[in-house]
């Protein structure tokens, strides 16, 4: 009995989609990066409007997520109901656009319509993240020939997208933000992402709308030169200005993402302006006998306001301050007149990782006025933070603090808790109503200096410093701190919310 058998089936053949492997694997490896770069660059750029805090990465970071999502899912669609090919040119072109005109709107947008800021910036990451996440859905669906190949084709441009990302994000934070501007880089980026469409469109003989986006690139780079909101210099961590004052021919002020950090009289260092430095000095000046050398370190330096203070007023003192940011360093030498001799070395350093390398009981004073907005970094207030102060310290040795805080002053009362945690000593000095010595008053919040030691601060001889350095501000001990402070939590390592603590007042107030 002869048995029958089915005839055979062909494999179909690949068809020709036109992309080749090399090609899919750039497409994909590039828009992955892109994504990246844009959302990093955007947490500079909204920094001076929206502040450098947890929400504002936070924000930043969920948009970008969503663009990527949003992307993801829009680009397969679109790649099983249109040609593929002629998708890619216009989701590159147009991405490109959207970035290269990202600074000239968002520093448009914080100028003129502030309220509008944050739905702007949402669309200026999510536009472009989508239509550049959309790239390797589309890319997919030309690669995809032969259903054999389906999970090596999915694997291998899932895995150059995401090496893409990882380039893209070392790329902008080690090399790209601390060699170009903000807006050179959104610009640059944006005529690579129009030269990549354009190229698109060469080979497929497709979308034709490159020259206009390049046009509209060329005025948008040139509109940015004059645009609200720029910067005298970019660091990498700061928009940064020095802004002379009109009434003092000497004196700068160095604005940092908006906000006021320091004034600096060059030729006056004992000139203090600020209401929370003259606070600082008479604390200083009355805890240590007058012209005494001290051995001083610092966590931050802004305008070295203070260092300069004590080089000036205490001769030998040697000032030793760990300031994160290398390009502010620089504009103290360039700008603020800051020169090599006078004790003060200036380290380009965390502030926490300097604080680790004191040796104990090497310092009479340790400063804490390290900020990234209008927060104190986290780490830098936390129960183990102030032990490596405490450890830093000799027996005798202060700590002096200035805070920000508004409202119920939630930040500052949990920075106080955690000092007292540490030190035997903890005083307060800030405007009446705000530190609870004037119960009839609304507190306003602003700046208030914490002071901590081992060993019992003067009271009547600080509170006479103040006075003479009209601050207006008073000073708090004992059961008045106590009772300030009430049940707020202490900061630790494992539980800081600094951010969520802190109530800013508006971005324009300065320190």
């Amino acid at each position: 009995m002869t048995g029958l058998s089915s005839s055979p089936v062909a494999e179909p053949k690949p068809r020709d989609n036109g992309l080749g492997s090399r090609a899919a694997l750039v497409l994909v490896f590039s828009s992955s990066a892109a994504v990246l770069v844009v959302e990093i660059v955007a947490l500079r750029l909204l920094a001076p409007y929206l502040g450098l805090t947890l929400e504002t990465s936070t924000m930043v970071i969920g948009v970008a997520l969503t663009a990527i999502a949003a992307g993801s899912w829009l680009g397969g669609r679109l790649a099983d109901q249109v040609s593929p090919r002629r998708l890619i040119g216009p989701a590159l072109g147009l991405s490109g656009v959207v970035v290269a005109l990202t600074p000239l709107v968002l520093r448009t947008t914080a100028e003129w319509a502030p309220a509008l800021l944050f739905f702007i910036a949402s669309l200026t990451i999510l536009v472009p993240g989508a239509l550049l996440a959309a790239v390797t859905p589309i890319v997919t669906k030309l690669r995809l020939t032969t259903l054999a190949e389906t999970g090596t084709v999915v694997g291998r441009l899932s895995g150059v997208g995401t090496a893409g990302a990882i380039v893209g994000t070392v790329l902008t934070g080690f090399v790209l933000v601390s060699r170009f501007p903000v807006s050179g880089i959104l610009i640059g980026l944006g005529i690579l992402l129009v030269a990549g469409s354009a190229l698109i469109e060469w080979r497929t003989r497709g979308w034709t709308g490159v020259p206009a986006l390049t046009l509209v690139i060329v005025a948008g780079g040139l509109a940015t030169t004059v645009a609200p909101g720029g910067c005298d210099t970019e660091t990498r961590y700061h928009c940064a200005t020095v802004v002379a004052d009109p009434d003092r021919d000497t004196g700068r002020t160095l604005v940092l993402d908006g906000l006021r950090h320091s004034y600096v009289d060059i030729d006056d260092p004992t000139f203090l302006k600020f209401t929370y430095v003259r606070a600082i000095a008479s604390v200083v000046d009355t805890a240590f006998p007058d012209d005494e050398p001290l051995s001083a370190y610092h966590l931050g330096g802004g305008g070295l306001t203070f260092p300069r203070y004590l080089a000036a007023t205490r001769p030998g003192t040697r000032s030793l301050v760990s300031e994160i940011d290398s390009g502010v360093v620089r504009i103290n030498r360039e700008h603020l007149g800051l020169r090599s001799q006078g004790g003060i070395d200036v380290r380009a350093e965390d502030g926490r990782l300097g604080l680790r390398r004191l040796d104990a009981g090497s310092r009479d004073l340790v400063v804490g006025d390290a900020f990234g907005g209008v927060s104190v970094p986290w780490h830098l207030t936390t129960v183990e933070a102030m032990t490596d102060v405490r450890r830093a310290l000799d027996e005798d040795g202060l700590y002096v603090a200035n805070l920000i805080d508004h409202g119920a002053m939630d930040f500052a009362r949990a920075e106080a808790a955690t000092l007292s945690e540490t030190f035997e000593h903890v005083a307060l000095v800030g405007a009446p109503a705000d530190i609870g010595l004037d119960p009839s008053a609304t507190p306003e919040g602003g700046n208030l200096v914490l002071l901590a030691s081992d060993r019992p601060v003067d009271v009547p001889a600080t509170q006479e410093a103040l006075d003479t350095r009209k601050t207006g501000w008073k000073i708090a001990t004992g059961d008045d701190v106590t009772s300030w402070i009430g049940d707020a939590p202490l900061l630790t390592d494992d539980y800081a919310p600094v951010d969520q603590l802190l109530q800013p007042s508006s971005p324009q107030t300065g320190r």
